[in-house]
């Protein structure tokens, strides 16, 4: 992380909103990157003299991320950064594999910009990094199935969404897939701006059933 992302700590209150977020979008990118490595604890003065900032936005950065699942909050160790087990990175695919076809297929209907899901796919191919490619492919995912019209559905897949990024990119640093990811993001856009429906779900189901399979090749043995 960047020894000072604000030159000196403590500013006027006005100015917390703003600083908390790029202290948690700092400590997202570590943990995305695997500079913070599961099980890491997250000490809020180590981290704030780190970056440059007072103890409280490094507090409640920790906090939204510990709502977002990248981070763990324990009263006797304090903040680590989540260790996902493969039972439960299963789990949270398996979740995808339920919800976000049926929600991307549903979105299609009425809908005609698609200009932020290709944004969110020109960002992935841009990205100097797994972290940064990770969050932009969350991007993508989540402008396919905003619009599904379930508010309860979006938040479902809303708070799956970080610790798909962490899925995604520690099944990265084994095997590099996002090309092929990617061919199978501008499919699925593709037929998003036909407005089919059917395809865009049966093309979503195959891309997320395929990741599992890149990712958890044993668990499909016998």
């Amino acid at each position: 992380m960047p020894e000072a992302l604000f030159g000196t700590a403590g500013s006027s209150p006005g100015a917390l909103p703003s600083r908390t977020e790029a202290v948690l979008e700092a400590i997202k990118h570590a943990i995305l990157t695997g500079e913070l490595k599961p099980g890491r604890a997250l000490v809020e003065t180590d981290l704030a003299a780190e970056l440059g900032v007072s103890k409280t936005p490094v507090r409640e950065a920790l906090k939204t991320l510990a709502g977002t699942g990248l981070v763990t909050m324990s009263p006797y160790k304090g903040a680590t950064v989540r260790e996902i087990d493969r039972a439960h990175a299963r789990s949270i695919y398996d979740m995808r594999l339920l919800l976000e076809p049926t929600a991307a297929g549903r979105s299609v209907a009425g809908r005609t910009d698609w200009s932020a899901a290709r944004a969110a796919l020109e960002a992935a191919d841009r990205a100097g990094d797994a972290a940064e490619r990770s969050l932009a492919n969350r991007a993508f995912h989540r402008e396919m199935y905003l619009g599904c019209g379930n508010p309860l559905l979006v938040r479902a897949l809303d708070d799956l969404r970080d610790q798909t990024a962490l899925v995604s990119a520690a099944a990265w640093a084994r095997r590099a897939s996002w090309e092929h990811e990617a061919a199978e993001h501008r499919a699925i856009l593709t037929a998003a701006m036909r407005g089919d429906t059917e395809e865009v779900r049966n093309l979503m189901r195959s891309h997320i059933s395929s990741f599992v399979a890149r990712t958890f090749p044993e668990d499909d043995e016998g």
